[in-house]
């Protein structure tokens, strides 16, 4: 299974990824700020238990893929620190503008607003891509077989973005009053990010 410098270091670089404003925290913001702390913090549970339908499928793939053929394990690694690469150079020159916007929805039931983030964050195809090239990043094949680690990375994340984004959802206000009179915010943390997607890519691609 997973290390304990295994599990932190990417505990470490998920929380990051994770706090960096995106599609998913803003929305979940958005939703926090125009329909109460309840909804948002579920939207935002929504949202994040939506990356384990990403787990599954990256645990049958990538571990098909190994007893398939190591080589081709190999050059998803080297596609994957590539498109890591390429997620860390599109951080390090955006504007970093962080646009919350008010939920204009009717309102839902509990349950339909949190499969709705589910569905959201599931149906996603760059958290898809996302996930077959950051796991792997985090895999060493000397802790034990790669599905079992795979698969507690894929609950790690989850995990952590369920803490975070029901944060979230429970401050959104005090959140995103903090952010409009911060402009500059999301610029370093898309910085950050970024030389975090870049550094990631490079060790994923020399360390394969």
């Amino acid at each position: 299974m997973l290390s304990i410098e295994q599990f932190f270091a990417f505990l470490a670089a998920a929380l990051l990824i994770t706090a960096t404003p995106g599609p998913d925290n803003l929305m979940v913001l958005g939703m926090g700020i125009s329909k109460g702390q309840r909804r948002g913090i579920v939207f935002g549970l929504g949202c994040a238990f939506g990356c384990l339908s990403h787990t599954i499928l990256a645990v049958v793939g990538v571990s098909a893929l190994i007893a398939a053929s190591p080589a081709a394990f190999t050059l998803l690694k080297i596609a994957g620190g590539l498109y890591l690469i390429w997620l860390g150079y599109n951080a390090l020159r955006s504007s970093g503008s962080v646009k919350i916007e008010a939920v204009q929805s009717v309102d839902e039931s509990l349950t339909k607003l949190f499969l709705k983030g589910c569905l959201a964050n599931a149906i996603n195809p760059k958290v898809v891509l996302f996930f077959l090239s950051f796991l792997p990043q985090f895999v060493i094949p000397a802790n034990g077989p790669v599905g079992l680690q795979l698969a507690g990375l894929g609950l790690t994340f989850t995990l952590q973005a369920a803490v975070l984004f029901g944060l979230l959802g429970y401050f959104s206000g005090a959140i995103g009053q903090w952010l409009s009179k911060r402009p500059k915010a999301g610029v370093v943390l898309d910085r950050i990010a970024g030389a975090v997607f870049v550094g990631l890519g490079l060790k994923l691609i020399v360390s394969r």
